[in-house]
């Protein structure tokens, strides 16, 4: 009785606290696993993020949240619900699509009260909840226009109108910014960032843009072939990913394999595979042992360049500038090092000359500005 009692309360606090809950999920395409033993919580108000390579399972997810495919194993809970018999028309979400999947035969204003006069909504209140919606998206001018008159960034918007009408708990975002050009998918960026805040809605976004999620985003969950290999807040996964793939695939990284050579309190002693010796800060959160097989990751960004040999006893190491690219605020630098590998450097456009290639130069940088990784925590 007293188990039950405490198990219903903890059942009614997380109801209470959290919007999306998938448990252990599962789900499979002729036999072939799309998404395996998945587990996360989206939390109410929340603008959370799947992130992941074409093919990762972070669509098929979606998916399943929304009703679109039925979960093989696992449960999936909505608002403390269990959705397993639930069809997407009765579930608490709406879905804005990349296509944007707008009926080409009505204009703005008919197209968002579709789903309403479907319902049998009054027409007093989808004239009031329509026009609501227009004004959140800045398109009352535009009420009469078909989707043909309209710009890739204005039928976006319309989408999403016609995604709120319905005040949904929860939105999904199927790469709703995809099809957008640069310019317009960063204003549409701010516009959408802007709308979470002002309505307090839980977004659920898929995207394979690392950017746009780190950005946008409370939370990220990071996925690979069909798992979830990190959640966290976007300058965790960026900063401090767990996994050999997180540091990979978010932004670019350099990445040296070595093992461990000794270690303390404080730093980690690494002599890489190529004779490299590298010191990193110790991380309580990352178990390492002596001789175990780690990756150093370093990010572009945080490596320093000099052209003379610099006063600094740790992580410096001569190299040759091979490639040069120039990006108006940037400039990306490929060095080959001395022991023949390659590695990225990013710095700000001072401004200044730009080095040269052939040019002897000196890298270096911080321990506390590479990571550890075990060379175990990969899939």
């Amino acid at each position: 009785m007293a188990e039950t009692a405490i198990k219903n309360q903890r059942d009614l606090k997380s109801s209470q606290t959290l919007d999306v809950e998938l448990c252990n999920v599962f789900k499979f395409f002729n036999q072939e696993p799309a998404v395996q033993g998945v587990d996360l919580n989206v939390k109410k108000g929340e603008f959370f993020s799947i992130l992941g390579p074409s093919g990762c399972g972070k669509t098929t997810t979606l998916r399943l949240i929304a009703g679109f495919e039925r979960i093989d194993a696992g449960k999936l809970l909505i608002q403390g619900q269990l959705m397993t018999d639930i069809p997407p028309y009765q579930r608490p979400v709406n879905t804005v699509f990349q296509s944007y999947a707008l009926f080409n035969h009505l204009n703005v204003w008919e197209n968002i009260a579709f789903g309403l006069r479907l319902k049998k909504v009054s027409k007093s209140e989808i004239n009031s909840r329509v026009t609501e919606a227009l004004k959140l998206v800045k398109m009352e001018s535009l009420r009469s226009r078909v989707p043909h008159q309209l710009s890739g960034g204005q039928q976006q918007r319309v989408a999403l109108a016609r995604a709120l009408v319905n005040r949904p708990a929860v939105v999904l975002l199927d790469e709703p910014l995809g099809a957008l050009d640069l310019k317009l998918r960063k204003q549409m960026q701010v516009e959408l960032s802007n709308l979470h805040q002002e309505l307090g809605l839980t977004f659920i976004m898929v995207t394979h843009d690392q950017e746009e999620a780190l950005s946008l985003s409370n939370r990220i969950a990071v996925m690979n072939q069909g798992r979830i290999e990190q959640i966290g807040t976007p300058s965790q996964i960026y900063e401090s990913p767990q996994t050999v793939f997180v540091a990979d695939f978010i932004g670019d990284t350099n990445l040296f394999s070595g093992k461990i050579a000794e270690i303390d309190a404080e730093c980690v002693t690494i002599t890489t595979k190529t004779g490299l010796t590298m010191i990193v800060n110790r991380c309580e959160q990352t178990p390492l042992e002596k001789s175990q097989n780690v990756v150093v990751s370093v990010r572009p960004e945080k490596i320093q360049l000099s052209l003379y040999p610099p006063n600094i006893p740790i992580n410096c190491f001569a190299g040759r500038l091979i490639n040069v690219m120039y990006s108006g605020t940037h400039v990306n630098y490929t060095i080959e090092l001395i022991n023949g590998m390659n590695i990225n450097v990013l710095q700000r456009n001072t401004f200044t000359n730009l080095l040269e290639r052939n040019t002897t130069i000196y890298t270096w940088w911080e321990k506390a500005d590479c990571l550890a990784i075990s060379e175990n925590n990969k899939l």
